[in-house]
């Protein structure tokens, strides 16, 4: 069990840091947003994670 935490663990800051450096502060509001949305079971929080994660990436194509 602690092997398959470090694991999830060293999985979520290495997704974080990928992240950041291609999205910058923005994409981890965003992304800390939607975690923070499903962990409280809100749906308007993650949603609007959601939508900035969204509007991160297709930025350059609108």
């Amino acid at each position: 069990m602690p092997a398959l935490a470090l694991l999830s663990a060293i999985f979520v800051v290495g997704f974080e840091q990928v992240v950041e450096t291609k999205y910058g502060a923005t994409g981890i509001v965003g992304l800390l947003l939607l975690t923070m949305g499903i962990k409280a079971k809100s749906p308007a929080v993650s949603s609007i994670g959601a939508v900035v994660l969204a509007l991160l990436v297709t930025g350059p194509a609108l």
